[in-house]
């Protein structure tokens, strides 16, 4: 599966710098998950060819972070029985803030 189609590289450019933007203007542009396990990567904003902004969820929801993450490593780690971390194509690209994401998380809900 191609994790980065043309309509969410045109969300990456729609959305562009979010550093002076609060948490109600800045939208998720993708969500990746673990298909065998803990770990959801809502990202929203492309810093360069392999670093992104995003809000990290790796099972604790108390502990969830916003940071930086390299694609080529999520997209190059082994998890059992050969799957790979994958994009939820039931997400609609900018459909959800990350303030709301955020909230629905800590609070114990699913996006």
């Amino acid at each position: 599966m191609k994790i980065i189609t043309k309509p969410i590289q045109k969300a990456f450019e729609k959305q562009g710098d979010t550093s002076q933007k609060s948490m109600s203007e800045i939208k998720i542009v993708m969500k990746l998950f673990n298909p065998a396990g803990a770990g959801t990567w809502y990202i929203y904003e492309k810093l360069d060819d392999d670093i992104y902004m995003a809000f990290v969820n790796l099972g604790d929801p108390m502990m969830a972070e916003c940071g930086t993450v390299s694609m080529y490593e999520l997209m190059n780690l082994r998890l059992p029985f050969g799957l790979r971390i994958e994009r939820d194509m039931h997400f609609e690209p900018l459909s959800r803030t990350l303030e709301d994401v955020i909230d629905t998380i800590k609070a114990g809900g699913h996006v």
